[in-house]
């Protein structure tokens, strides 16, 4: 998929997919110049806490 199908795909804007993808490790594959994910793992990443997994690690320190 690419970004653009991925930013629709988690309802939100293109920017923010490149976003997580450098900042919270969204799973993405180079091809080239182009970066393309695919949905398994991407839904995958959502599951275990995707973009808020940082987040709420730093928020537990009790």
């Amino acid at each position: 998929m690419t970004a653009e199908q991925v930013a629709h795909h988690l309802g939100v804007v293109k920017d923010t997919v490149y976003r997580w993808r450098e900042q919270r490790n969204l799973p993405a594959h180079r091809v080239g110049r182009l970066w393309k994910f695919q949905i398994s793992e991407v839904d995958e990443w959502v599951r275990a806490g995707g973009p808020d997994s940082f987040s709420s690690e730093k928020g537990h320190a009790s």
